[in-house]
């Protein structure tokens, strides 16, 4: 469907910015941080590792163990991912119908009560209806069951070896290690026109939690819908937005989204720092990083390759400037052993390989233009 534009211009700034928001954009996790340069660009001092989802999604089906160790978008989840060296966990931003920023990857809710499965949407439910759905943070309250429809259609029962309340935002960043940045998606219904007003309203009310708690946290903000990226930019100048695209693997009625091209033109219209692109759309057209760099945008990935240390490895020599991973220890693990810090780099915020696969340039030319060759069949 159609997602009616928003005239960014009409839309005020905020005006008021709490006393105890904080201006800086980095990390203590980086050896400089990360920097808003002159005219807004992003600047990326070295390769991120990204925890997707905290610890990892959840995939119920999968036979790998690890797709169902701990709940996703939870503060356990959350957690265990920063025992590992990443940079920044990802997670899914929804706002309750009462006003209430919490953390839920699909649009709607399921439950069971007496063999009928119940579908209520995120954004219908209030804070305490949210809340009530799987484990409770009171061992004497009984949660109600919790579900997840997968993409072929199929029921289940949503078991994961370490389960945990559901969360709202202002609880991550409250319980959540300090040191860790975030990235924060703000989640919207790829089948619904949304109204300017009512993107506005879901924006702004994300944005006074991040505001009143970010403190010393680095903070990104990325989503796949083209207004609300425009928007969280034109309502704060304080913190990156990305715009997340699959970069042409999947296709809509917004032209805006069918293209790393159409993402990089959304980006240079709307002031935004970076795009986050689903891996193959990157390898199946890699001359988009290049002009995306030549844009001085910082570029991102997600999707399961990057689960795949040698395909993580590409990236980093084709100028990616990190990526959204699943499997977190072994990812962190094989980034540590192909790319490390030179002692010139921790000054300049350059890298060097080590213990890494060697590629001559006329190989890596030759490289990238297999890989798009291979994901298209």
């Amino acid at each position: 469907m159609a997602l009616k534009a928003v005239h960014v211009s009409d839309v005020p700034n905020l005006d008021q910015v709490p006393d105890n928001a904080s201006l800086s954009l980095y990390s203590t996790r980086f050896p400089r941080g990360v920097e808003m340069g002159r005219g807004g660009a992003y600047r990326i001092p070295k390769f991120l590792v990204i925890g997707h989802r905290g610890h990892g999604m959840n995939v119920l089906q999968s036979s790998d163990k690890r797709m169902r160790a701990i709940k996703e978008n939870s503060i356990a989840s959350f957690n265990a991912a920063s025992s590992f060296p990443i940079d920044f966990i990802e997670f899914d931003v929804q706002v309750t119908k009462d006003g209430c920023p919490v953390i839920f990857h699909d649009d709607v809710i399921l439950s069971e009560n007496n063999g009928t499965v119940f579908e209520r949407r995120i954004t219908e439910l209030s804070l305490a209806e949210f809340l009530c759905y799987g484990p409770q943070s009171e061992p004497s309250k009984q949660g109600n069951t919790l579900l997840r429809k997968t993409k072929d259609g199929k029921i289940l029962k949503w078991d994961v070896d370490t389960d945990d309340p559901l969360c709202t935002l202002q609880q991550a960043f409250q319980q959540v290690e300090p040191s860790l940045g975030f990235n924060i998606e703000l989640k919207f219904d790829d089948h619904i026109v949304y109204q300017p007003d009512y993107l506005i309203h879901v924006i702004q009310a994300i944005l006074q939690v991040v505001f009143e708690h970010a403190k010393d946290r680095a903070i990104l903000f990325s989503t796949f819908q083209p207004d609300a990226a425009l928007l969280v930019r034109k309502l704060q100048t304080t913190f990156p937005v990305f715009f997340l695209t699959n970069g042409g693997t999947e296709i809509y009625y917004d032209v805006r989204r069918n293209s790393l091209e159409e993402a990089i033109k959304l980006c240079l219209e709307g002031g935004l720092q970076g795009i986050v692109s689903e891996v193959k759309g990157v390898f199946r057209n890699p001359g988009a990083v290049t002009q995306s760099k030549e844009a001085n945008l910082s570029f991102l990935t997600y999707g399961k390759l990057n689960n795949v240390p040698e395909a993580v490895y590409v990236q980093h020599l084709m100028g990616i400037d990190g990526v959204i991973v699943d499997l977190v220890r072994e990812i962190t693990e094989a980034v540590s052993e192909m790319i490390k810090p030179s002692e010139a780099g921790e000054e300049d915020g350059k890298l060097q390989a080590a213990a890494k696969p060697q590629f001559s340039e006329r190989e890596l030319a030759f490289l990238l233009k297999l890989i798009p060759e291979l994901i298209q069949h």
